[in-house]
């Protein structure tokens, strides 16, 4: 593939992740585990509430194709082909579940140095379109999305972005929401290895005149643990705490609470993973 800017998804997703991935307050624990034939198994459980939910995961790599399945209690079959070259420059993704079949999806991406392309197309009757392109460098891209409804003839969703990358910082603005909302993000790494890092975010939806802004950040207090936390400007406080047990097995503590609502119990969240 290229070294061209990256997709279009890519655009403020550092900041996204850092600000949402591993908070949580469910009840979750995954083992993974690796067959001497190269597949890769996951069984995940969730406890969210009340209720209890399940999954196994299988993952298995040929050349330049990857299958994924995963089943849930639930009965649903999911199932992603990914196809790397087979034109120069493409990816190509496959994705259906059963039994929901209007749910199957197409993806091929298109890699060149200067710009991405991605045409994604619903493999049902009455198909939706979704099309995404970004062109620049590694180092400033700008970016726009497109979807379409083939049944009613109408955009249902319009986006554009812009993000700067430097080797200790990156930063993003996204109007989504077909123009109704503006989010701006930066990131700075502190150290090489980019494991801590500070985060700020501020958004604003224009029909509401609703504004957000947090603040974030990751450190890393030794090569085995990491505390992260996040404050929204609505006292939304949220905190992670992250050690690796042994080698790849991941114990990860959550904890999300409403400072302006302090008689309400704090939402803990636990979450286990186990890989070989």
């Amino acid at each position: 593939m290229s070294k061209g800017p990256g997709l279009f998804v890519d655009i403020g997703k550092k900041a996204k992740d850092l600000l949402t991935k591993d908070y949580t307050s469910d009840q979750k624990f995954t083992v993974s585990t690796y067959t001497g034939a190269g597949v890769a198994l996951t069984s995940t459980a969730l406890k969210k509430g009340g209720l209890s939910t399940g999954d196994v995961a299988a993952l298995y790599k040929y050349k330049n194709t990857q299958f994924d399945v995963k089943v849930d209690t639930n009965s649903n079959i999911s199932t992603t082909l990914t196809f790397t070259e087979i034109l120069p420059s493409t990816k190509t993704i496959a994705s259906f579940k059963v039994p929901d079949y209007n749910s199957g999806k197409l993806e091929v991406q298109y890699f060149h140095d200067h710009a991405t392309v991605t045409t994604t197309v619903g493999l049902n009757q009455t198909p939706g379109v979704d099309v995404t392109a970004t062109i620049g460098t590694p180092t400033i891209a700008f970016g726009a999305e497109a979807g379409y409804d083939t049944t009613s003839g109408n955009f249902t969703k319009y986006t554009a972005g812009i993000s700067m990358t430097k080797p200790d910082s990156c930063a993003s603005i996204i109007l989504g929401d077909k123009g109704d909302s503006i989010k701006a993000s930066y990131v700075h790494y502190m150290d090489q290895l980019k494991k801590s890092a500070a985060v700020a975010e501020i958004s604003r939806r224009f029909s509401t005149n609703e504004n957000t802004f947090t603040v974030g950040g990751v450190y890393a207090v030794d090569h085995l643990t990491l505390i992260k936390a996040k404050l929204n400007s609505h006292g939304r406080l949220g905190a992670v705490l992250q050690h690796e047990v042994v080698p790849k097995s991941l114990l990860t503590i959550s904890s999300e609470l409403d400072t302006k609502a302090l008689e309400k119990s704090p939402q803990f969240g636990l979450a286990l993973a186990l890989k070989p």
